[in-house]
């Protein structure tokens, strides 16, 4: 077969691929590559030049054995917490946060913020780029409501949140909300009524007020742990975790938290300070609501000769009932574990572990979790993910 035959087959075969997963109503997610930034052998970060970042389909039909139906060439990065994306209620349309670029400083290399948020048409043929559309400086964690017609991101460097209009592909800034400090990552509860925004500089959540499109600062904040980086509203919308990094985002051998924010009690206030290991980052709530993971990196971001050097991180487990959140196992995966996704019906997670290029593959049974062993590759470094709803 020629060479221009067979590039024609693989893409009549990739889009049947992608239509079949449509048809079948598997779920599927996506994850982001970011190919500017590695860590060496002393833990420095060693840059690269932008251009080789891709955004991965996958499909999850088999969930044992998942499969890339398309990679698309879109710049995103590790350097914010692995939220940067998201994907809408109906599995229709992507969005993805362009945080930093990288350039020249004379003979060196320096990042420097982006403003960038990318739609994504998944109901095309193939998934395609549809649209780019410019925020704020350094736009990191960002989240859909549950009615899939707002979307908020949060722009680190401005201290705001971009409040965005989204009618399947048409995307639209509507509106900006200052925010006094540097915010990493936004989740709406579930009604769509509020939004928990984390504070990453001050150690602090703060609440938000929704309505219809108008989207408002209550100047309400809550304390955390240190360096709250993620956070996840569970899905009673009762309670909100942030994932508390500690060590200004780097590891250093000491232990963090997860903190539980009461969503329920008037006004919202923190309940509880939960110690799940070193450097929390990825954070995901099961859909059942019985079962959340927060993603230690056991200094498997750090100097190889450090003391508290793994070459793995971790999942923590936690326990919820009711608003009592703890921690009950720990389970190694990879290097760098960032983003945790359950699957729709919470039988399965999912952790891209940056430092060896693959995703973990872990069953859920209540909130007993056990490591399959099995993991896939990725085009790349996998610094962030999101699952679809169903």
């Amino acid at each position: 077969m020629t060479l221009c035959g067979a590039t024609r087959l693989f893409g009549a075969v990739a889009i049947l691929a992608f239509s079949t997963l449509f048809a079948q109503a598997a779920p599927f997610m996506i994850i982001g590559n970011d190919e500017k930034l590695v860590y060496d052998e002393a833990g420095k970060i060693v840059l690269s030049p932008a251009g080789k970042d891709s955004v991965s389909i996958v499909d999850l039909a088999n969930p044992e054995n998942p499969k890339i139906v398309a990679n698309l060439a879109l710049k995103n990065s590790v350097s914010g917490p692995p939220m940067n994306l998201d994907i809408d209620p109906t599995g229709s349309v992507a969005l993805v946060a362009d945080s930093v670029d990288v350039t020249k400083d004379g003979d060196a290399l320096k990042m420097v913020p982006d403003n960038k948020v990318y739609v994504i048409d998944l109901k095309a043929n193939r998934p395609k780029l549809a649209a780019t559309v410019t925020v704020g400086k350094q736009p990191s964690g960002l989240s859909f409501n549950a009615a899939g017609n707002l979307a908020l991101v949060t722009n680190r460097a401005d201290g705001t949140i971009s409040v965005l209009s989204v009618r399947g592909t048409d995307v639209k800034v509507i509106d900006t909300v200052a925010m006094g400090d540097s915010v990493t990552h936004v989740a709406f509860t579930p009604d769509g009524k509020r939004a928990i925004a984390a504070k990453y500089t001050t150690h602090k959540v703060s609440l938000l007020d929704v309505a219809g499109d108008k989207v408002t600062y209550t100047k309400l904040d809550l304390p955390t742990g240190l360096w709250p980086y993620n956070v996840a509203v569970a899905p009673s919308g009762k309670i909100a975790l942030t994932a508390d990094i500690g060590g200004g985002g780097r590891s250093d051998g000491s232990m963090d938290t997860v903190t539980v924010i009461d969503l329920e009690a008037s006004p919202p206030r923190t309940i509880d300070y939960v110690s799940v290991g070193e450097t929390p980052e990825g954070l995901a709530i099961g859909p059942k609501g019985n079962i959340a993971v927060a993603l230690i990196q056991r200094g498997s971001d750090a100097d190889h000769k450090a003391y508290f050097y793994h070459k793995n991180g971790a999942v923590a487990v936690l326990r919820i009932d009711g608003k009592k959140v703890t921690k009950i196992q720990e389970i190694e995966v990879g290097g760098i574990p960032e983003a945790a996704m359950f699957t729709p019906d919470g039988k399965y997670l999912y952790v891209t572990n940056y430092n060896d290029q693959d995703v973990s593959i872990l069953k859920v049974d209540g909130t007993k979790v056990t490591n399959t062993g099995k993991r896939f590759k990725v085009p790349g470094h996998p610094g962030s993910g999101r699952m679809s709803l169903r």
